[in-house]
């Protein structure tokens, strides 16, 4: 079972491809992150965009030379330990990969931000239920009309997740989620989904559609998926990311991000 390995563990199995799916429900206790990789000229911009959008970009790391992680997964090659990437070349989707060691650049920048998967353990501590991981789907995602700060090069609109909640639960996951800013915090939406662009939330941009059962209301979270949707409207030269849903699981435990800004 995943949620009794330690993140090493899984980490391995995803170095040696016999885990590429999505990680949602793995390592329950421990932080996944999501990925960006640019050119170093490209960097500081991006480092700007997180600092002035942190609930869709937290930074968990950053990796200014060289592939090796030193606090998420340290010491571990962040070409091998993420499921599956994602490459964009001038905006364009060009391939998803297992493995990125032949696409490595000299100047590249990596930013491991923070993901939602974390939070979802002491969501389901409290006994509210992540319907995604019951059905052994991805999260549901949506490109909104929300607009992120601009910071330099970057522009673009949140991405966000969404987890059907039970009407009388959501206040309870608003304030567990609201303890962990380093993974997204506290949801951004609650409700009617065209207030914030989604026109029709069966059909989410990345993921699995979820169902939203009688009783129950959509919660949307900011996404780290929001800097592919950034990669898309910008168009920097390249950039690499993880497939959606397809996370680092890192050695950081929720308990330590508690509270942390």
């Amino acid at each position: 079972m995943f949620n009794e390995r330690l993140p090493k563990e899984i980490r391995e199995e995803i170095q040696n491809q016999d885990i590429i799916g999505q990680t949602s429900g793995m390592c329950p206790g421990y932080a996944q992150g999501n990925l960006v990789i640019l050119p170093k000229a490209y960097a500081f911009d991006f480092l700007l965009f997180s600092m002035r959008n942190p609930k869709p970009c937290p930074i968990l790391e950053v990796v200014e030379s060289g592939k090796i992680l030193s606090l998420t997964a340290p010491g571990e090659p962040v070409t091998k330990v993420f499921p599956k990437y994602r490459v964009y070349e001038d905006g364009k989707l060009s391939g998803e990969y297992t493995d990125i060691e032949h696409l490595w650049q000299e100047d590249f920048v990596t930013f491991i931000l923070g993901c939602s998967f974390t939070f979802e353990s002491a969501l389901l501590e409290a006994e509210i239920a992540m319907r995604h991981i019951e059905q052994n789907k991805n999260v549901a995602m949506y490109q909104t009309s929300i607009p992120c700060k601009e910071a330099g090069f970057f522009k673009g609109n949140v991405v966000v997740s969404m987890r059907p909640i039970k009407s009388e639960e959501v206040m309870t996951a608003v304030e567990i989620t609201s303890k962990y800013p380093k993974v997204h915090g506290a949801p951004i939406h609650i409700g009617n989904p065209l207030a914030i662009g989604i026109h029709d939330i069966e059909k989410p941009d990345f993921g699995d559609p979820i169902e939203i059962k009688e009783g129950e209301i959509p919660v949307f979270w900011a996404c780290g998926v929001t800097p592919q949707s950034v990669a898309m409207t910008v168009k920097p030269p390249v950039m690499i990311t993880h497939a959606p849903g397809h996370m680092l699981i890192t050695d950081i435990k929720n308990s330590s991000l508690e509270g942390v800004k």
